[in-house]
């Protein structure tokens, strides 16, 4: 069997043919079916733009992603420059950087409680009030009053 080889512009008019054929039974279909055409057209389009300018950047980008076991890094294309164990301590500093910030944000709340709960202990050991004073219910309004009062 041999095969002759075909024209674009046959190729054009026999998708276009194609296309209104199409057209014309796409209002006769389930909702499902329209939608999973929709997705495989998107495919499709998105899959020939790639064939179309992937020999127009075969190796000019400077970065492009590269999949390998199952994950994708940003690599340049020949290969990677730095060493693995490199790769690994760099990827890991942002970690290493969040962990001690958080740590920072415990100490310095904790550290802020405590001296809340010391200025409270201090002004009642050095106020002058009877010791009566400290099961009136008006207590914490009176010290609400002067720590406002005093800047």
């Amino acid at each position: 069997m041999t095969t002759t080889p075909v024209s674009v512009n046959e190729q054009e008019r026999f998708a276009r043919a194609l296309t209104a054929h199409l057209s014309e039974a796409h209002a006769q279909l389930p909702y499902v079916v329209t939608e999973r055409l929709r997705a495989a057209r998107v495919q499709a389009v998105s899959q020939r733009k790639r064939e179309l300018v992937a020999p127009l950047h075969q190796s000019s980008s400077a970065l492009e992603l590269q999949t390998a076991g199952g994950t994708a890094t940003l690599g340049s294309g020949e290969g990677q420059g730095a060493p693995l164990w490199l790769r690994r301590v760099l990827t890991a500093l942002p970690l290493l950087a969040l962990a001690i910030g958080v740590v920072t944000i415990s100490v310095q709340e904790e550290h802020r409680a405590t001296v809340g709960v010391a200025e409270i202990d201090a002004e009642l050991l050095t106020s002058a009030l009877p010791p009566a004073a400290y099961t009136d219910p008006g207590f914490l309004q009176f010290l609400q009053t002067n720590a406002q009062a005093t800047p």
